[in-house]
């Protein structure tokens, strides 16, 4: 069972806020494993924030932060040992939502969203030029970087194998950082190959057991 924090309740009834955004018990597990590496998982929550649009969906970034510096604002909600967090200007955006494992094998994090962003589309306001190189150092910094500089962190471009795959690593903020790895697989990866049709494949090659400045410090 959830509960609500009354601060986010005013302009709604119990069952709308209940209904916001439903995690589901595989993910909410693997979640919690990720939050209970750290030394202070009691103090640490899932916040999930959209940031922008990838083609016809929202993107989203999936982070822990420390529950006590919410915002007045922000919605949070208690999921059996699991605090989820979505800041304001996201509630709407993610209204009836569901959070899941796209993969049981891999454990990749995965939105199921039944909204959609208002287009024009965003990718086409990215006006991609160059070769693949070119167009993927664009994408990172115009579209993902600016997302993981909230959090201290950034992607960058390693290689390009193959004329076809896109070898990303992740930095700062993002290196240390469990989360990083499917903000990653299911975010950036998503807009690479969406944005570059020529892209086949996005390989993570962060060390994502090194750093010491996860999402949230």
């Amino acid at each position: 069972m959830h509960s609500n924090d009354p601060r986010n309740l005013e302009n709604k009834s119990h069952d709308e806020t209940r209904q916001l955004l439903t995690v589901t018990e595989a993910a909410r597990s693997t979640i919690i494993g990720i939050r209970d590496q750290e030394e202070d998982a009691d103090t640490l929550g899932l916040r999930i924030e959209v940031t922008g649009s990838a083609g016809l969906d929202y993107s989203y970034d999936l982070c822990l932060a420390t529950i006590a510096d919410i915002a007045e604002d922000d919605y949070i909600d208690h999921l059996d040992g699991l605090t989820v967090i979505i800041p304001a200007e996201s509630i709407q955006k993610l209204q009836g939502a569901t959070l899941d494992l796209s993969n049981l094998q891999t454990g990749g994090l995965v939105i199921r969203n039944p909204n959609r962003p208002n287009l024009p589309g965003e990718m086409e306001q990215l006006n991609l030029t160059g070769d693949i190189s070119s167009k993927v150092k664009q994408i990172l910094e115009q579209r993902i970087n600016p997302m993981l500089a909230s959090h201290g962190g950034f992607a960058q471009l390693v290689e390009i194998r193959d004329n076809s795959s896109v070898v990303i690593t992740m930095g700062g903020g993002c290196q240390g950082c469990s989360l990083s790895q499917l903000t990653l697989s299911e975010g950036i990866k998503q807009l690479i190959l969406e944005a570059i049709p020529e892209v086949t494949n996005v390989i993570d090659a962060t060390d994502h057991t090194a750093g010491t400045s996860p999402y949230y410090s």
